[in-house]
Formats: C-alpha cells, sequence, structure tokens
C-alpha cells in the first residue's frame, strides 16, 4: 500500500525557522528558491538529535561513526547498490568532498568538464581545485535533456582530466540511464580521465524511473569513479554537516585514504547522527510519504504552469523537488527570477547561475505546501497579465 503524503508545515511555523530559506528575504516574499523542504524530520532524526541535546553530546566526530555502514544498507534497500562500506568515507558536505577528491586527481590548470546547465556551485568547486571549467552542455529534446557523450569524449580527448557528473541531474531533474553512464566511464576510462558523480538526490527519483548509481552502471565506471552523497537534501539536513565520499574501486579508496585527515574531522557530530538515523530502515515510511507529497506537488505545479503561466516551458523533472521552468517567452529578461521578486514578491532561483543555458528560466522548488505553490505561480501569472 503506498504511504500517505507528508504535510508540509504551516508558514506560521516556517516563518519560525533561522535558515537561509526564511531569512533571506522579508515575510512578503514566497521563498520557493534554495534547496530547503518545508516538512519536519524524519521522527528517527529528531528523537537522535534531541537525547544528544539532552545529554550534552556536542563534541568531536568519532573516527567510525557508523555513517558508512548505515548508507551501505541503505543503498540496498532503496538503490539496489551492493556497496562494501569500506569504500565509504565522510567529510562536512558534497561539494567539500569533490573539491577534495579534484585535488587528488587534477593537477593546477586541468581542465575539468562540467554539464550545464548545472548546479552553481560546480563552477566555483572546479577552481578551487585549482581546475578550469570546460563547459559541455546537456542536449535538449522534446523527451527530455542527455548527457552529451561526443561533446564530453572531444573535450577529454582535447585534455580535459575529470568529469563532474550531477546523477540525477540539478537543475533539470534528469536520471541519466545506466547505458548513457556505463558510456560516460568508457569514455572517461579511454582518455585516462576520473569522473566524480554528486548523487545527493538519487533517493528522491519518481516512479516510474530508476536511478542507476554511477559506480554501479559497468565495469569502467567502478574502475574510473567516485560517488559523492548525503541524506541533506532528502531529509532537510544542510544545516548539519556530513557527506559521504564512495569510492569505486581499490585505487579509488587509496586516494580517499591519502585526504588530509581534516578532511573528515569537518564532519558535524549531529549531521553524522542525523545520516545514520535518516538511512535506517525506520525512515523508510517518512522516505515513502516524502516521495508520494513530492509527486502530489509536482503534478499540481504542471497543472498551474498550464493554467496562469501558459507559454512557461518545462518537463517535469525525473527526480527531486527542483523544476527547471523556461518562462522566457513573457519577456522578463536575462534573468526573470529578479522580475518576478521585484513585482510578484515571490523568490526563485535566477537561472543564469546555471549556466549560459540558464537565459529566461527560473529554478522552481515545489517541496512546499500545495496552497504556498498555488499562491506562488497565481502571483507570477497575475504579473504575466500586467
Amino acid at each position: 500500500m503506498s504511504a500517505p503524503p507528508l504535510q508540509a508545515l504551516s508558514l506560521t511555523e516556517l516563518r519560525q525557522r533561522s535558515s537561509t530559506k526564511w531569512r533571506r528575504y522579508p515575510d512578503d516574499v514566497l521563498p520557493l528558491f534554495v534547496a530547503e523542504t518545508d516538512y519536519g524530520l524524519a521522527p528517527a532524526i529528531t528523537r537522535v538529535l534531541a537525547r544528544a541535546v539532552e545529554l550534552g553530546d556536542t563534541g568531536y566526530t568519532p573516527p567510525r561513526p557508523g555513517v558508512g555502514e548505515a548508507f551501505a544498507a541503505f543503498a540496498g534497500r532503496r538503490l539496489g547498490w551492493d556497496l562494501d562500506p569500506a569504500s565509504v568515507r565522510w567529510t562536512g558536505d558534497v561539494m567539500m568532498g569533490i573539491v577534495e577528491i579534484l585535488r587528488r586527481v587534477i593537477s593546477p590548470g586541468d581542465r575539468v568538464v562540467v554539464m550545464t546547465p548545472v548546479y552553481p556551485p560546480f563552477f566555483d568547486t572546479v577552481e578551487e581545485a585549482g581546475g578550469i571549467v570546460e563547459r559541455v552542455p546537456l542536449r535538449r529534446t522534446a523527451d527530455g535533456w542527455s548527457i552529451d557523450l561526443d561533446g564530453v569524449a572531444d573535450a577529454l580527448a582535447g585534455g580535459a582530466r575529470a568529469v563532474l557528473l550531477c546523477n540525477p541531474h540539478n537543475p533539470t531533474g534528469t536520471v541519466h540511464d545506466r547505458a548513457t553512464l556505463a558510456a560516460l566511464a568508457e569514455i572517461a576510462e579511454r582518455a585516462g580521465a576520473v569522473v566524480i558523480s554528486d548523487e545527493i538526490h538519487a533517493p528522491l527519483t519518481h516512479a516510474p524511473h530508476v536511478l542507476t548509481p554511477f559506480l554501479t552502471s559497468g565495469e569502467a565506471a567502478s574502475r574510473v569513479g567516485y560517488a559523492v552523497t548525503s541524506a541533506s537534501k532528502t531529509f532537510n539536513l544542510a544545516g548539519l554537516k556530513c557527506a559521504l565520499m564512495i569510492a569505486g574501486s581499490g585505487t579509488q579508496r587509496g586516494v580517499l585514504r591519502s585526504l588530509p585527515w581534516e578532511v573528515e574531522w569537518r564532519t558535524g557530530l549531529f549531521g553524522v547522527m542525523a545520516n545514520v538515523a535518516a538511512y535506517s530502515a525506520e525512515s523508510d515510511p517518512w522516505l515513502d510519504g516524502l516521495l508520494a507529497a513530492l509527486a502530489d506537488s509536482r503534478a499540481l505545479l504542471g497543472d498551474l504552469l498550464a493554467t496562469h503561466l501558459p507559454e512557461a516551458r518545462w518537463l517535469a523533472p525525473d527526480a527531486g523537488f527542483l523544476a527547471w521552468v523556461d518562462v522566457s517567452a513573457y519577456g522578463w529578461g536575462d534573468n526573470p527570477a529578479r522580475r518576478i521578486l521585484a513585482d510578484a514578491k515571490v523568490a526563485f532561483h535566477h537561472g543564469p547561475l546555471f549556466g549560459a543555458e540558464g537565459t529566461g528560466h527560473v529554478r522552481i522548488n515545489f517541496a512546499c505546501a500545495p496552497e504556498v505553490l498555488t499562491e506562488a505561480v497565481e502571483r507570477v501569472g497575475a504579473l504575466a497579465q500586467s
């Protein structure tokens, strides 16, 4: 039997939060920009954190916190991934993990393939590691988005040394199929390059789509690949600082073991506790309820766009709670989020930050109550008619 959808917290409750989503703008703005969700925590997470506060358990993260074992069990149950916990290390957040791996696998000045439009910190992460961004845009078709394998091959043949993969992709919500991921790995292996896969949205894949973890897509993937992930997006834990770095093979394990000890020490103790609780079987019913709520919200967004912004172009995402919407037909400029914020009092994420392909686009977070999503799109629709 399917799980009942989670109910989002009320705006009155949400405006008591102190996170970026609820403190960046004044109360007359509806915030649907940053990737925070509007639901309460999974009960297992609330319980473990409350008990830690009672005990004053706020010290350093232990050397074996159990998060690798917890994720391996979760990956087996939810992702069909038979993962050895010995392949897992931990750090503060996904971007931190990516930059530390990049520092080990590229040299200063090396080019790194980034598939635009993409999560804006990808650009900064490459630069922080001493690399140079090489953009290979996704291919856009009537059916969806896909990796430009020929473009990646050309970039690697031209000297790029690594590929940053987003699987599922942010902002398009694309779940890359197994054959494409396997082909990407083979291209990288022939070029002597590595692939680092950001899989933070993986547990939020919507049926009937099936997520293939990059490292399971084929033998080449295990030889060239790393994955970096966290419970932070699915379970709304970004402020607690815990992410996982996963090695595809013995060679990659050696690279992760060679990282400075400080990389693991950056992991927050509350982050570890929360991630372990999130990945436990006890939290599975909560996750099923979240997926049901997101499915309803995604469908509602489609109806709202068709009614109030009929000239908007979008494809419902295969995974996650972020919608990539082209509103260029309304003439609100290259960065329409600015006009929408100023005149409709709705905060969407700025499309151009995701790359040149984001001109005329906004990213909408639909992990919110139906009435909030409805009011937000109605406000923007009224702007379109003014």
